[in-house]
């Protein structure tokens, strides 16, 4: 993963840390196309070459060098679809340059709420800030009996990329979401901010007792436990990967639940932490695949335990001054005007982003009250239940300001999400949105009572209520468009309507016996 020193694109270099990086990512502000082995000599391959180091001049020996070392023979072509599925197309290293210079055709038509028929034919184009080679824990391995000493082969590395899909005319698809971020991105940028965000993901690592799952037997810590079990071990595992693809993991550590953990990435541009989301969740599979164990991103996989959030962290950044704009610290809680404005937009949007924050039938049993969810539509300081909570600054108010919405689980589309926070901030800064004040005492040790109390909104309680609010916010329409907007409500309205349609084993076990 090339980590750029600015925009967009990535954080820094791991170099500019004082660590020699690996040599299985990119480390340059911009990359060029290498020389595949097969076109090495040729015509063709002499004209896509030239035609590459035009569209990407620069650090072309430094491409060539890693795809040699490290002997890649394939590369994954990898995209996202609406509802926030990793696809990819796999070719081999001989075609990429190609791919690079005109794209890579694929039937846009075949993904669920992907493209019309009609507009089906779809160009897959390598952005090349996110080459990279994929580290041996992450590649697939044979079915348990075909092979036991498995080692993987030079044959077998395989590299890959986050393509743009785009149009045969060369224009980005408005039903990819990655360009509804990227779009999301160039509005702050209009309006002179720079966009980044700090993800903790939490997950459980379980193994499969024939179709039952369950926490490891020794894997029973709680909130930040030390301990040497397995889970640990493969914990460190997946942080290793992921720094090895060119991604910073400030921490991991045990979450509350047994079986149940946390990776805490470094604040980053969003388009990087969006990438590093999306990355992460078949890196980790894959690691824990390695260990015969499951990791799953399910919001709220056991009854009566917390569930698994996506809690991100965000700030905006003045591309003027560098400075974070939501620094003042003269004011209340160190919290400038732009961030005060900022809270009150993504509240007044909270109820109509919430199915693409935590879009899942299952995800609306993580929101529900004693487990440290949010359930108002609130902000505060202290108070864990908050919807977004602005954590006290320490001695650098600079990098220590940030604004925590707590809503987002990890079965979301990372790209989307971001896009919708970010632009609901950005209306609430546009239209000078007063912020209602903080909601800073802690709910959780309120009785049942005065909790129930009417004080402020609540987020919806279903997917169906979150589908509802979505329908009625014509600005969250717009920045997922059209496309992505009717795949995204047709695909959850459809899961919607068969949960309904469902007879659950909970009627059965209380009704049955008494009706």
């Amino acid at each position: 993963m090339l980590a750029r020193s600015g925009g967009q694109g990535g954080g820094r270099p791991l170099a500019e840390r004082g660590v020699s990086p690996p040599k299985l990512f990119l480390s340059g502000a911009a990359w060029g196309e290498f020389n595949s082995p097969g076109q090495r000599g040729s015509k063709r391959g002499a004209e896509q070459e030239n035609m590459v180091q035009q569209q990407q001049p620069a650090d072309y020996e430094q491409v060539r060098a890693i795809i040699e070392q490290e002997h890649v023979r394939f590369i994954n072509l990898e995209f996202t679809d609406v509802v926030g599925m990793a696809k990819c197309v796999t070719i081999p290293v001989e075609q990429f340059a190609e791919c690079v210079a005109h794209g890579k055709w694929f039937d846009g038509s075949a993904l669920e709420g992907f493209a019309r028929i009609a507009e089906s034919d779809m160009y897959l184009f390598p952005d090349l800030a996110t080459f990279a080679v994929l580290p041996g824990e992450v590649r697939p391995v044979p079915a348990s009996g075909i092979q036991q000493d498995y080692e993987p082969e030079e044959d077998d590395v395989v590299a890959r990329v986050i393509c743009d899909v785009r149009t045969p005319d060369g224009e980005r698809f408005d039903g990819d979401p990655r360009a509804t971020l990227m779009q999301a991105l160039e509005t702050a940028r209009a309006m002179g901010y720079e966009f980044r965000a700090a993800p903790e993901l939490e997950f459980f690592l379980l193994r499969l007792d024939g179709s039952k799952p369950s926490p490891l037997p020794h894997d029973r810590g709680g909130y930040f436990d030390l301990s040497t079990d397995l889970a640990a071990t493969v914990r460190r595992q997946m942080v290793y990967a992921l720094e090895r693809m060119g991604f910073s993991i400030e921490t991991s550590h045990h979450e509350v639940a047994a079986g149940q953990h946390e990776l805490d990435f470094e604040m980053d541009a969003a388009l990087h932490s969006a990438d590093g989301l999306m990355t992460a969740k078949y890196v980790l599979k894959a690691i824990a695949a390695q260990h015969g164990l499951y990791a799953t991103f399910l919001p709220k996989p056991f009854y009566g335990v917390n569930g698994s959030g996506l809690h991100i962290h965000q700030q905006l950044i003045d591309c003027e001054t560098g400075k974070n704009a939501f620094v003042d610290e003269h004011a209340e809680y160190g919290l400038s005007e732009i961030g005060r404005c900022f809270i009150a937009g993504q509240l007044a949007h909270a109820r109509s982003m919430c199915a693409i924050l935590a879009p899942l039938v299952n995800s609306y049993k993580r929101l529900v009250r004693g487990f440290e969810a949010p359930i108002f539509v609130n902000w505060g300081r202290i108070n864990r239940q908050a919807l977004i909570r602005v954590p006290h600054l320490s001695t650098d108010p600079q990098t220590s300001m940030r604004i925590e919405l707590r809503c987002t689980d990890p079965s979301c589309n990372p790209y989307l999400a971001l896009a919708v926070m970010l632009r609901t901030g950005l209306d609430g800064i546009q239209r000078k949105l007063e912020l209602p004040p903080a909601m800073d005492e802690n709910l959780f040790l309120q009785d049942e009572q005065e909790r129930l109390r009417p004080r402020s909104r609540l987020l919806p309680a279903t997917l169906g209520e979150a589908l509802d609010g979505l329908r009625e916010d014509p600005l969250i329409r717009d920045i997922l468009g059209d496309s992505i907007y009717e795949g995204f409500m047709d695909a959850k309205s459809i899961e919607w309507i068969e949960y309904r349609q469902q007879v659950h084993g909970w009627e059965l076990e209380r009704y049955l016996p008494v009706f």
